[in-house]
């Protein structure tokens, strides 16, 4: 049977390479297209949140500028805010009550006090970043292993190819071509699992760190308020 015989155009569409490879490449190119799909799972989780987080963000800093109270602002937040930056505030203001409550101070505990509260509001911005940065490592895993396992795919056709030559005794492209498809096939795999990764690895590491950065200065304003109230206060 002459092998180019058997070989057509749609010998070579995506679904048909995909069944005539070998297991191993097979193995290869299932687990890439799962990555593929769990890493376009997590960005599109985050598109969503990260939106999500600095819109509510946009409105609580909107309400804190508007001029009201910061107990008002914070009583509006509700009792258990999922947001960080109403948390912040309402954890501050306790701290700053509870002061209150125990009358007059010397200038030492107040110095304590607002170290308090900025430990207290180190550990909000702490637990938050950690949140948001959830998913990430996932996205690198695919995004630096996706391409070496689709090397291995590519490999291992190549070599595929070199049999069938043996097993034939004839070099023709009829006979390496099938196996040579399937090997680029496992490569273009790997590339479209890790470079997806790769972009949006980058874009929302910036996200999270400038979301950080957000939480930090205003962490660092609501000191700056605190400390001026202890100041009219002593």
């Amino acid at each position: 049977m002459n092998p180019a015989a058997a070989l057509t155009p749609e010998s070579f569409d995506l679904i048909s390479i995909f069944l005539r490879a070998d297991w191993v490449v097979k193995l290869v190119m299932t687990g890439l297209a799962v990555a593929s799909l769990w890493s376009w799972t997590i960005i599109f989780d985050k598109l969503f949140k990260f939106s999500k987080l600095n819109r509510e963000a946009n409105t609580f800093e909107d309400a804190v500028a508007s001029g009201r109270s910061l107990e008002d602002v914070a009583a509006d937040a509700g009792e258990q805010p999922t947001h960080a930056l109403p948390r912040m505030l309402q954890a501050a203001l306790k701290e700053w009550r509870d002061s209150r409550t125990r009358g007059g101070a010397t200038e030492g505990q107040l110095a304590f006090l607002v170290q308090r509260i900025d430990r207290t509001l180190d550990t909000i911005i702490a637990r938050e970043s950690a949140r948001v940065e959830t998913g990430l490592g996932s996205l690198a895993i695919v995004a630096t292993a996706s391409p070496f396992v689709g090397l291995f795919g590519t490999v291992w056709g190549i070599m595929q190819s070199f049999q069938a030559i043996a097993i034939q005794k004839n070099t023709s492209l009829a006979i390496v071509a099938p196996s040579i498809a399937e090997a680029l096939f496992a490569t273009a795999i790997g590339l479209v699992a890790a470079i997806p990764a790769y972009i949006f690895y980058n874009a929302f590491s910036t996200a999270a760190g400038t979301y950080a950065g957000r939480l930090e200065g205003f962490a660092d304003d609501l000191s700056t308020a605190i400390q001026r109230r202890l100041s009219e206060r002593a």
